[in-house]
C-alpha cells in the first residue's frame, strides 16, 4: 500500500515539474511600424517579469511578423508568422534574468483587429501564438496580446503606438516526461489491481 501512496505522489508531481518554468509579461510603450509586408516594433519595454513590477523599465520586447496574408491593416486582417520573431531581453534589475529571457517566433496565423474607432483615433489588437526557448533552455509555448493606438493619419503613413502587451509562456513536457506519467499510472494501476483481486 505505501509503494502505490509513493508511486501515485511521484507521477502527480511529473506533471507539476514539466509545467512549473510558465512566465507572465507585461510591456508597454514604443511604436511599431506596419505595411502590407509585416509588422515590426521598437522600444518597447519590459515593465513587468512574473509579477515583478512594474516600475522603472526592466527590459524590452521586440516583435516582428511575416506579410498580410488577408484583410486590411485599416480594418483588420491576419498576418503571417513566416519569418516572425518574438524577443524579450531583461536587464537583471529586480530579480528578472539578464539578457535574453525569451526567443522565439510567432506560429499560426497572427491576427490584426480594429478594437474602436472614435473619430481619428483607432484602437487595434494584434494575436498571436508564440513557441521558442527561455532563458534557461526549456522549450516553451503561449501567446501574446499586443494593444496600440494611432490616429487614420499616422496609419496612413504605417505609425503605431504600442500601448500595452500581455504574454504568457509555458513550459512544453517532454516526451520523457511524459513517458514516465505513464509508467508510473499504469504500476499504480497494476498495484491497485493486484489488490483488489487479492481481496
Amino acid at each position: 500500500m505505501r509503494r502505490a501512496l509513493v508511486l501515485a505522489l511521484v507521477s502527480l508531481t511529473l506533471p507539476m515539474a514539466a509545467w512549473a518554468d510558465g512566465i507572465d509579461l507585461i510591456n508597454h510603450f514604443g511604436t511599431i511600424s506596419i505595411s502590407n509586408a509585416g509588422i515590426t516594433s521598437k522600444g518597447s519595454q519590459l515593465s513587468q517579469f512574473n509579477g515583478i513590477g512594474p516600475g522603472h523599465s526592466l527590459g524590452s520586447v521586440s516583435f516582428s511578423t511575416g506579410a498580410l496574408v488577408s484583410g486590411s491593416i485599416q480594418t483588420g486582417g491576419v498576418f503571417s508568422s513566416v519569418g516572425s520573431t518574438f524577443k524579450v531581453i531583461g536587464v537583471g534589475n529586480g530579480g528578472q534574468p539578464k539578457g535574453v529571457i525569451f526567443s522565439g517566433a510567432f506560429v499560426g496565423p497572427i491576427t490584426w483587429t480594429l478594437v474602436s474607432q472614435s473619430g481619428q483615433s483607432l484602437t487595434f489588437q494584434l494575436t498571436g501564438a508564440l513557441s521558442g526557448q527561455l532563458y534557461n533552455g526549456n522549450t516553451v509555448s503561449g501567446s501574446t496580446t499586443q494593444t496600440f493606438h494611432t490616429t487614420v493619419a499616422q496609419l496612413a503613413k504605417g505609425i503605431v503606438h504600442i500601448t500595452s502587451g500581455k504574454t504568457h509562456l509555458t513550459a512544453v513536457p517532454e516526451p520523457g516526461t511524459l513517458g514516465l506519467l505513464g509508467l508510473g499510472l499504469l504500476g499504480i494501476a497494476r498495484q491497485a489491481r493486484g489488490k483488489l483481486f487479492r481481496s
